[in-house]
């Protein structure tokens, strides 16, 4: 078994114990970590200086559900990206327009419209990014299909990433092509990531 495939192995491995954990958790849990990381997230100085924000729409039960996240941000005049997924693995940014029907695609994900207006990569100040969980020194565990890891390749601007403090792993197991963020943020504290 080559490195690759061995490195593969121990990041499925790594996602069915993560879900299991999550799936451990109770709503009440779920929803008070979800308001302590949001609170934490929109603490940012760079949140707050940002006029144009890229998240995702959480889903219930597996991710922290920051739609309420979204809606807020908007609330306050940012402009909020989501991911939209494209074939061969490659998603854009559509702007959130509560005006504008969300819709349900691959793996129960909601994803803005083909109508909602697409958002430049260069005018994203600060993407937050999702995961399955994360490690000290900023990597991800993703989900498998690597949609941001390109999507991150020649992103400039700030990178974020939420983690439920019993989820945070010592490390993750890393390939070449995994990205990492610049702040892991948990219900309890703020990692900064020196690069």
């Amino acid at each position: 078994m080559d490195v690759s495939s061995t490195i593969a192995e121990a990041k499925k491995a790594l996602r069915a114990r993560v879900r299991r954990e999550i799936a451990a958790l109770t709503p009440q849990q779920r929803l008070e970590s979800d308001r302590a990381l949001f609170d934490r997230f929109l603490s940012l100085p760079q949140v707050q200086a940002a006029d144009t924000l890229f998240l995702f729409w959480g889903i219930p039960g597996r991710e922290p559900e920051t739609e309420r996240l979204v809606r807020e941000l908007t609330r306050q005049g940012k402009r909020v990206g989501l991911p939209r997924m494209l074939p061969g693995h490659q998603m854009e940014v559509r702007q959130f327009d509560p005006r504008i029907p969300m819709k349900q695609a691959a793996f129960g994900i909601w994803e803005p419209s083909e109508e909602a207006p697409l958002l430049e990569k260069k005018d994203i100040a600060l993407a937050l990014v999702p995961a399955v969980s994360y490690d000290r020194r900023g990597y991800r565990l993703g989900f498998g299909g690597g949609y941001y890891d390109r999507w991150l390749e020649d992103f400039s601007g700030r990178t974020a990433g939420l983690c439920r403090g019993v989820l945070l792993q010592e490390q993750v197991p890393i390939e070449g092509h995994d990205a990492r963020v610049e702040v892991v943020l948990t219900e309890q504290e703020a990692i900064w990531i020196q690069t």
